[in-house]
């Protein structure tokens, strides 16, 4: 994706997660443990002034407070913590920042939290019982970024395995693929680029009816078992 649209999307994106904020509060996000609608906008907002302060102090050291509960008093929140945001991310992408994961730029934070926005979105919306489509362009690049960020990092770290074989992924509404592993691919998946992302992010399960497989589908498990984000 072209740099030039992370920060459209990125406002589209928190624009429509911050809808979700005048809904039920107290509704349980199904794929984040225990947390509610208010555990989750508490995490993005939070999440937010962290990466700002990752941009502008060159640290990953910010603790931001616990967001107020009172729903009027949390939108207000959300809105300062992600103005913060904004303001740092719209300068040189190619400006020095601290982050988890080449490259060490702005750019970076851009992308990164274009990406977490979209899929906290589709998060939120699924408490609430409605969800939006994934933006076919973005969810690609959210692929993307789970094969050359995550999942290098969680190999690292211990967290996942390194794959044996390679998965082979086709964005049937972008026409993009990816191969993930060493050699030829075991097996391949193909779907909606939304679809796809979801599905590595655990929210959708690989036997979806929307995700079609061709072959070795326990050889693919195998490689993919992770998490691979986190």
């Amino acid at each position: 994706m072209e740099t030039a649209g992370y920060l459209p999307a990125l406002l589209r994106e928190t624009d429509a997660f911050r809808g979700t904020l005048l809904g039920d509060l107290t509704a349980q996000v199904e794929h984040c443990g225990s947390w509610t609608l208010y555990d989750l906008a508490n995490h993005l907002g939070a999440g937010n002034r962290w990466a700002a302060t990752a941009i502008t102090a060159h640290h990953p050291g910010h603790r931001s407070p616990a967001a107020p509960r009172e729903p009027a008093a949390l939108l207000s929140w959300f809105d300062r913590q992600t103005a913060v945001l904004l303001d740092v991310l719209d300068g040189d992408t190619a400006a020095p920042a601290w982050t988890f994961h080449p490259p060490h730029t702005v750019g970076f934070w851009q992308r990164r939290r274009c990406l977490e926005t979209l899929v906290h979105r589709w998060d939120a919306q699924h408490a609430l019982g409605a969800t939006e489509p994934l933006d076919p362009e973005l969810a690609a690049d959210g692929i993307a970024e789970v094969f050359d960020t995550f999942a290098p990092r969680q190999i690292e770290a211990g967290r996942a395995a390194a794959p044996a074989c390679a998965v082979g992924f086709e964005a049937t509404d972008t026409g993009s693929s990816w191969t993930y592993g060493p050699g030829a691919p075991a097996a391949s998946v193909s779907g909606a680029a939304g679809d796809l992302l979801l599905m590595l992010w655990g929210r959708l399960p690989a036997g979806d009816p929307g995700l079609v497989w061709k072959g070795d589908r326990e050889a693919a498990g195998a490689a993919l078992r992770g998490p691979l984000v986190a």
